[in-house]
């Protein structure tokens, strides 16, 4: 039993059992053996590996697409650069460098905001800014950014905020609960509190018993905030992650340990918990902020769209064939589909504080 598993266990046995939300935000964020507090998370050395430690090439399209909302929205002055959850540091650190090749002006003028809650990994981005760390400012929450123009990224955020999940019965939606077992070991059950049946995308008398359906009001809070943010400063938000772009149903909870699956209640704050995010549920609100709404692609879309391949193939030019072959096996794992390949699970999300169309997520008139 893990130390959160104990103080979790002796929490049940104190006051009863807990929604799955209050769980996840104790398996991440508990201060003494919370996941992201205790535990060096990214990389072979750790429980999984994020799209911008892969290669620098998935960092390096979100610095074309950021010029890109920039220059379409009338290249704007006092730019606000921001990232929510920046992990390593890694994908601004190569975001930048591809701005400052594209956009200089932008580079030069810009200001950088990195959300960030862990001073462990605040630490850890220093180290991988150090050459620019005097111009960002480090932020606990979002709302902290100060006003101006904002060009924000958010990959694998949303994925790490707690959900609830309520499970149909014949009686109809319960809400799942964390308990003890007969032997005080943690399980899932059912508590008292039934489902808004509104929030349903069909009529509930279709759904099989013991279905699961998942909601996020927090995941809702969070991009309301942002949308609130982009619209009334301006400027454009992407958000990547893995999820479905139509709300759907099925138990997404997850762990994972050392890059392999890992039962939810298993090793709470010693596995990371996640869950599949519903990008419909996203865009509605921020469509309910007044942003405007790109069209949701997959990543893979989103990458070609973008140029990887075609940069893939410059940054393999001249170099040997072991790193060429790297190169493409990067290109692959980032954009492709299928076992192992993130270019179809993950799916990516762009919102404009006024309507405007930006590749590749809008066409271009003819």
């Amino acid at each position: 039993m893990t130390p959160l598993a104990e103080k979790i266990r002796n929490l049940i046995a104190q006051t009863g059992p807990i929604k799955v939300s209050d769980y996840f935000a104790m398996c991440l964020a508990d201060p003494d053996h919370g996941y992201y507090q205790t535990r060096e998370p990214f990389g072979e050395s750790g429980d999984f590996t994020t799209a911008p430690e892969i290669s620098q090439l998935f960092g390096e399209m979100i610095g074309v697409f950021l010029v890109q909302a920039w220059q379409v929205q009338g290249a704007p002055e006092q730019v606000r650069i921001v990232e929510i959850g920046p992990g390593r540091g890694t994908l601004m650190s190569d975001a930048l460098r591809v701005i400052a090749r594209l956009a200089p002006e932008l580079y030069a003028s810009a200001t950088v905001h990195m959300v960030e809650t862990s001073e462990r990994l605040r630490n850890v981005q220093r180290q991988t800014l150090v050459r620019m760390k005097q111009r960002i400012t480090w932020h606990d929450a979002f709302e902290e950014i100060p006003a101006g123009f904002t060009l924000m990224v958010a990959n694998e955020l949303f994925d790490a905020i707690p959900i609830r999940q309520f499970v149909k019965t014949p009686h109809g939606f319960y809400e799942r609960m964390v308990g003890l077992d007969d032997k005080g070991a943690l399980t899932f059950g059912l508590g008292p509190d039934g489902l808004d049946i509104s929030l349903l995308p069909i009529d509930e008398d279709r759904i099989p018993n013991g279905e699961i359906f998942e909601i996020s009001p927090a995941r809702s809070a969070v991009m309301q905030a942002v949308a609130a943010k982009i619209v009334s400063d301006g400027g454009t938000a992407l958000t990547i992650d893995y999820g479905h772009l139509i709300t759907g149903f099925g138990d997404t909870l997850q762990a994972v340990h050392q890059h392999e699956f890992d039962p939810p209640l298993a090793r709470p704050g010693e596995s990371d918990l996640t869950s599949h995010v519903d990008f419909q549920v996203l865009a509605d609100a921020a469509r309910a902020a007044g942003a405007h709404v790109h069209r949701p692609v997959t990543q893979g879309d989103f990458l070609v769209g973008l140029g990887i391949v075609e940069r893939a193939g410059a940054l393999g030019t001249g170099r040997d064939t072991l790193t060429q072959a790297t190169i493409s096996d990067a290109v692959n794992r980032l954009a492709g589909e299928g076992e192992g390949r993130m270019g179809a699970l993950f799916k990516v999300l762009a919102i404009s504080g006024k309507p405007v169309r930006i590749s590749p997520f809008d066409p271009q008139p003819a």
